[in-house]
């Protein structure tokens, strides 16, 4: 399964987004090390975030990206 680069632009809520697939890797260590040089190149006033997602095809990474996730509940040690 490939490795997906995925720019995430926010949208007026939290469950719009903007998802554009930037590049498709076969290892991780290409895909993380190409992320790290977009994440880089970025302007600090850019409104996106930079993500390298494993999956079997765009529309499944699509989804995952997509997916509202729950708050980790943060132990007493962690805080």
């Amino acid at each position: 399964m490939p490795y997906y680069i995925y720019k995430i632009t926010p949208g007026p809520t939290d469950l719009l987004k903007t998802l554009e697939k930037l590049e498709q890797y076969d290892s991780y260590k290409e895909a993380r090390n190409r992320a790290r040089e977009m994440r880089a190149a970025a302007q600090p006033t850019d409104n996106h975030i930079i993500k390298v997602i494993f999956a079997g095809s765009e529309l499944e990474a699509e989804e995952q990206l997509m997916e509202k996730r729950e708050a980790p509940i943060l132990r007493e040690w962690e805080k």
